[in-house]
Formats: structure tokens, sequence, C-alpha cells
């Protein structure tokens, strides 16, 4: 049973090919079925949609984007995101944007506050699948990687979140999602944000 006292913002990242948004899909499923009013957002399509205004032809473009312009980007986005009023809400994204300037924060402190979130969960699987699904993943322009890269990638991924849980006062945790455990992953989540 669901118990929700306020409005959840649910913030979910994952680096590429640990199966997040597969694993955000399945917690959708769960809540409705709990007859909850829940709603899925990528932060990086409504950011895409944004930046189409302004003559942008691809999403995997974003990252190319100056630092300024990414921040302008996010913060339209998180602004977005603050009108959104169901009893869920599941902001799918990215703790980092790899760039040319370095790591960018995919939630910078200035996002933090305009969306508040209640719940941060870091998706993650076991390296060697992580790089087997890229591999795999022919529908996005991805940089080409290797297994120490991914490591690495996930080190940073866990400081910047750490980062933001403290910033925003609100719980993190770590959910593997490793092949065929996607059941077993979304009901640990849905425990820690009150199922």
């Amino acid at each position: 049973m669901l118990y929700l006292a306020e409005n959840k913002i649910i913030v979910v990242v994952g680096i590429a090919g640990v199966g997040k948004t597969t694993l955000v899909k399945k917690l959708a499923e769960i809540i409705e079925a709990h007859n909850k009013s829940v709603n899925v957002t990528n932060f990086g399509t409504i950011m895409f949609e944004v930046a189409k205004e302004n003559g942008l032809q691809n999403r995997d473009e974003l990252r190319k984007l100056p630092i300024s312009e990414q921040k302008k980007l996010q913060k339209n986005t998180a602004e977005k995101l603050s009108k959104i009023n169901d009893d869920v809400i599941i902001i799918d994204t990215h703790a980092f944007i790899r760039t040319l300037e370095g790591f960018n924060p995919g939630l910078p402190y200035h996002v933090l506050q305009i969306i508040e979130p209640t719940h941060f969960i870091i998706v993650t699987a076991k390296t060697e699948e992580i790089y087997n699904r890229r591999m795999r993943d022919e529908t996005r322009s991805r940089d080409k990687v290797s297994i120490t890269t991914i490591k690495k990638e996930l080190d940073i991924q866990s400081a910047m979140m750490s980062a933001c849980a403290i910033l925003s006062g609100s719980p993190l945790i770590q959910v593997q999602n490793n092949e065929g455990k996607l059941e077993e992953a979304a009901n640990k989540i849905i425990k820690a944000i009150g199922v």
C-alpha cells in the first residue's frame, strides 16, 4: 500500500547502460497500480525541447553546448518541472554531463532549489553489464568507453549525488539493476519511497 502525505519528487539517476529508463517505467506501473497519479519526466528531453527552439538538432549535442547555455536550459527545465502536481513525480536524469570542460553537474544547487526533491535514487549495475548494454544500444550517439571509464563515471556519480543529498537534506539510496533483477530493484525503490 502506498502512503503519501505529500507529493514525492523522486530524482532517479544512472549512467548510460544501467537500465534506468526501463526501471523508471516499472516504478510508474507499480505506483499507478496503487491508484496514485505519477508523472515520469526525462530532464534531458525537456532540455532538448527548449534547445530545439534555438536550433539544436540532436539531443546528444546538448552536452556540447557552452556550460553557460546548459545552465540556462537546466534552470528553464527545473522551472517547468516545479509546476507538475502529481502524487509522485519521477525525474529521470543524470548526475553529470560529460562536456569538453569536464563533468558538468546534472543537478546543480540552483536546480535542486527549484525542484525540491524528496528522494534520490542512484541506479547502477555490474560494470561489465553496463559496458555490454552500451555496446548494444544503437539508438543514441554515445562516446566509446572502456570498463575503466565506466568505473570512473560510477565514482563521479556517487560523489555528485552525495553532495545533492547533503545540499537538499533528502535521502539517497543506491539500487543495483542487474540483468534479470528488474523487479527486485523496483521493489527496493518502492519500499524506500513509502510503498
